[in-house]
């Protein structure tokens, strides 16, 4: 019961932000709250699945089952810092091209640089194969 609820919730959190963006006049203020609106849908519907469906109920016979928290600290880790590793790359790769127009020799820092902001993702995977290690 509480699978189907939750698909349900899945859909309406990915369907409705989508909607209020493109109904109506396309402008930076609708975007943002139908960001807002699709960030916090799904921060709330992923709570709700933490809450009902990978928490196990208290008996006294049966083991806690924390696999499932484990699989959703994996996917968080993994998934913010490639979030995060696209956002950097793509301010550091613009700002390295536009040197790069300026001034050829500086691209092996510019490569370095890059190359930095795109750790940020392995560093992440490195995280959530530690979090499905233990």
């Amino acid at each position: 019961m509480f699978q189907s609820i939750t698909l349900g919730l899945l859909a309406l959190a990915i369907i409705l932000p989508i909607g209020i963006f493109f109904i109506g006049e396309r402008n930076p203020s609708r975007f943002r709250g139908a960001l807002a609106i699709n960030i916090i849908s799904f921060f709330g519907v992923m709570l709700f699945a933490t809450v009902f469906l990978f928490s196990t109920s208290a008996q006294a016979s049966a083991p806690t089952d924390t696999n499932g928290l484990r699989f959703i600290g994996a996917a968080l880790a993994t998934g913010m810092s490639t979030i995060g590793a696209g956002i950097a790359t793509g301010s550091t790769a613009s700002a390295a091209m536009g040197a790069l127009s300026e001034n050829e020799g500086i691209m092996g820092k510019a490569l370095i640089f890059v190359a930095l902001a795109e750790g940020i993702a392995i560093y992440g995977l490195i995280i959530s194969i530690m979090i499905m290690g233990s």
